[in-house]
């Protein structure tokens, strides 16, 4: 019997559901690398929505390219042919160094398609019993229930078991732990090159490239989850690049739209040729107007020299990031991540969420991680004047923080 009907919610806030702990600011606008409230506070964005307005707010060629495509098309089906989707799939495929594209709205769907293609593709190859995906242990890979079965968190499966089978975890950069859980039911090793929400964590030297070796050996896929790391947060279009590694699907989501909701699974032709028709699908994927974002995206990224002055920023940030430390001396415990995905782990004393609200009040937006972690997600686009604001802001910020209570 159907709960009596409750009473309508005190205001307008109380209706939405209270799946995130909402911090009390609304914002109103975005230029560049800040956002602004009603009452026209800016604040520096350096969570870019969690890795995901690319070229900052406001861009005007993400801007034109959108507003364009409106005054066009917005949505037919992927039962036709969609011309933004065959460009946007060659660009990426090419910068991958791989074959093919399926596009949809997400890092989660993009992540739920690339087990689907692993699974596929041994089993069109006739290996039916390679079902088994392996995870790294403090991934995140998502929040549907398959993805919440490849990230090992407690906290993110709390309440909604039982959990999928066919997902097993190894400690990240165990090259050890990873070949012994290797074996013919495997269809997949499924790797972040730094993990983002597991507290900024990039792949310890060498290990990718043993993950290529070891898949080669096994006769196993490699899957890079480059949702948060990719389309140039880490310094190269996909962070793995920087590794030397090949894998044989890349999925992406986040900044590939720069703001507007895209995903996306490059892959090998091989694994493509098993997803035929009927194997697959979205209904929103690759519309036009996410194909105009993500487009619009690439042309920034691929102009010359973009890249590179993400990476000569980067390394302007992680100077100044060492110096903090150095002069912190027992409240930052350790420097992660990669070129604009950075973390900095407190000290077990000090709390990454109390320092997080004092940049706030600072009117610098932040990211807590696990692992008493900050993460640092600035837009690629963001300046040196900002990164020495950022600087700043975080030294006395540290200046303040005091003990955790015991």
């Amino acid at each position: 019997m159907a709960a009596p009907h409750q009473t309508m919610p005190q205001t307008t806030a109380d209706a939405v559901m209270p799946t995130y702990g909402r911090i009390d600011l609304c914002f109103v606008r975005g230029e560049g690398s800040y956002l602004y409230t009603e009452d026209d506070s800016a604040y520096l964005d350096c969570a870019s929505g969690i890795a995901v307005t690319t070229l900052g707010h406001n861009h005007e060629g993400l801007r034109a390219a959108l507003h364009d495509q409106i005054d066009k098309l917005w949505h037919t089906s992927n039962l036709f042919r969609i011309a933004g989707q065959e460009k946007l799939a060659a660009r990426l495929a090419q910068a991958a160094n791989l074959d093919q594209v399926f596009f949809c709205n997400s890092g989660a769907e993009a992540n739920e398609a690339a087990v689907k293609m692993a699974r596929r593709f041994h089993y069109r190859a006739g290996h039916e019993e390679r079902v088994r995906i392996i995870c790294a242990g403090g991934a995140f890979h998502g929040r549907t229930l398959a993805m919440l079965a490849a990230t090992d968190r407690p906290a993110f499966r709390e309440g909604f078991g039982p959990m999928p089978l066919g997902f097993d975890h190894v400690p990240f950069g165990n090259m050890n732990a990873l070949r012994d859980a290797l074996g013919p039911d495997v269809a997949a090793i499924m790797v972040e090159p730094v993990q983002g929400e597991g507290g900024a964590n990039a792949a310890p030297s060498g290990y990718l490239q043993a993950v290529r070796e070891a898949a080669d050996e096994f006769g196993i896929l490699m899957i890079a989850d480059e949702v948060q790391s990719g389309m140039g947060r880490a310094g190269h279009m996909f962070s793995y690049q920087a590794s030397g590694c090949q894998p044989d699907l890349v999925v992406l989501a986040k900044g590939l739209g720069g703001g507007f909701p895209v995903g996306a699974v490059i892959a090998r032709k091989e694994i493509g040729a098993a997803m035929g028709p009927g194997s697959h699908g979205s209904t929103f994927g690759g519309n036009p107007l996410a194909m105009a974002a993500g487009n619009a995206v690439m042309d920034v990224l691929e102009q010359p020299e973009f890249l590179e002055s993400v990476r000569d920023r980067a390394a302007y940030l992680e100077a100044g990031l060492q110096r903090l430390q150095q002069n912190m001396i027992g409240k930052i415990q350790e420097l992660r991540g990669a070129g604009f995905l950075r973390g900095i782990k407190l000290a077990d004393a000090y709390v990454a969420g109390t320092l997080c609200a004092a940049l706030r009040d600072l009117h610098i937006l932040t990211v807590p991680a696990a692992e008493n972690t900050l993460r640092l997600l600035p837009p690629l686009t963001i300046s040196t004047s900002e990164i020495d604001q950022l600087l700043e802001g975080l030294n006395t910020a540290l200046g303040q923080l005091g003990k955790a209570a015991e």
